[in-house]
């Protein structure tokens, strides 16, 4: 892999990732830009706990543009976008519009191809792995930055999703604080360290292959499963079936794997509903531990209780069903699902590639 780093007009940092070594970025953003303004804050719910970033700027960000205006595909003549050279492999830049930004974190979009029709599971394994580099070396760039606390890596597809940008892309958010839930499963892990002496997420991941029933596919180095309790009425998680922190933290077999096992399960999350069907909207998020922040020893010590996993999940139900989060999911964040985890890991056990 090669890495490339340059600035765009208005500032922003943007960063090629090439397969080749031999290859050469020297194109330079001719936008008119001027400095991007954000208006980005933190505010804390003093009944939840939890925090809220205010992005009013965000208000203005591209919304559906014609593919011929798509600001992820790659410069061309006088069609100017946010990428100035003329093909890419994989891009990582900073947000124009960003949720988080300055003292409240940043925002980056990845752009995994140059090929605007195309999506995550049409890359070759090549690509794949060419993407999982890149996330992982951002996960280590952004850790570095004093104003980030916990890095995710995630994409959105799909309209239904709310993906206002159709060319295939994710986006990385360095967050200033430990979010949410990522902060619930370290205190779950905590206590069950205290009950059991074990670690939770190598009981669950023991349970589910012991069980069997939901386990979706199995690879030398990593597991899909849908979990016994899955929020989504289709919903996998992937793990690495050595407990690491992180995506920095993988070693070069399960790296090498990655790609096949992913593939096959966003190819088999298109074939969920049936030959024909429109391409199944999906979130996929990485879960990593958080770094030490403020917290020193003791965030150590919880990093070495976490385990790395990717979600992929859909909020279609059925073809041409949503699931809505409703009054009990987004009154009181209790989540009904009305498929059962079985039934959906024996249907993505039907839809493998031959």
């Amino acid at each position: 892999m090669k890495k490339t780093s340059t600035r765009l007009a208005d500032g922003r940092e943007l960063v090629y990732y090439d397969r080749r070594d031999d290859t050469v970025r020297d194109a330079v953003d001719r936008r008119p830009l001027g400095p991007v303004a954000t208006h980005s804050e933190i505010r804390h719910d003093r009944l939840l706990g939890d925090a809220v970033a205010i992005a009013s700027h965000r208000q203005e960000r591209t919304y559906h543009p014609p593919a011929d205006e798509c600001p992820l595909c790659p410069t061309r003549g006088d069609r100017l976008s946010e990428i100035p050279d003329s093909a890419y492999d994989v891009v990582v830049f900073e947000n124009r519009f960003p949720s988080l930004a300055g003292d409240s974190g940043r925002c980056e979009v990845v752009c995994f191809t140059s090929d605007h029709d195309a999506s995550f599971a049409d890359l070759t394994e090549e690509q794949a792995a060419l993407v999982l580099d890149a996330w992982t070396d951002r996960t280590a760039e952004l850790s570095h930055l004093p104003s980030v606390e916990q890095v995710f890596c995630f994409e959105n597809r799909g309209v239904e999703i709310g993906v206002t940008l159709g060319h295939p892309h994710g986006q990385i958010y360095g967050y200033p604080f430990t979010t949410p839930r990522t902060a619930l499963m370290l205190r779950s892990a905590g206590a069950h360290r205290a009950r059991t002496g074990r670690n939770l997420f190598d009981d669950v991941l023991a349970d589910e292959l012991a069980d069997g029933s939901r386990v979706v596919l199995e690879g030398e180095h990593w597991v899909a499963f849908v979990p016994y309790a899955a929020h989504w009425p289709y919903e996998v998680h992937l793990y690495p079936r050595r407990r690491v922190p992180d995506l920095l933290a993988l070693d070069g077999a399960a790296r090498t794997e990655f790609p096949q096992v992913y593939l096959e399960l966003l190819r088999r999350f298109d074939r969920i509903f049936g030959d024909g069907a429109p391409r199944t909207p999906y979130i996929a998020a990485w879960h990593q531990a958080p770094f030490t922040g403020e917290r020193g020893a003791e965030k150590g010590e919880e990093r070495g209780e976490f385990a790395l996993h990717l979600e992929l999940f859909t909020i279609r139900r059925s073809s041409g069903k949503l699931k809505f989060l409703a009054g009990s999911e987004s009154g009181m964040s209790v989540f009904i699902n009305d498929v059962p985890p079985e039934a959906a890991a024996q249907r993505l056990r039907e839809v493998a590639s031959t």
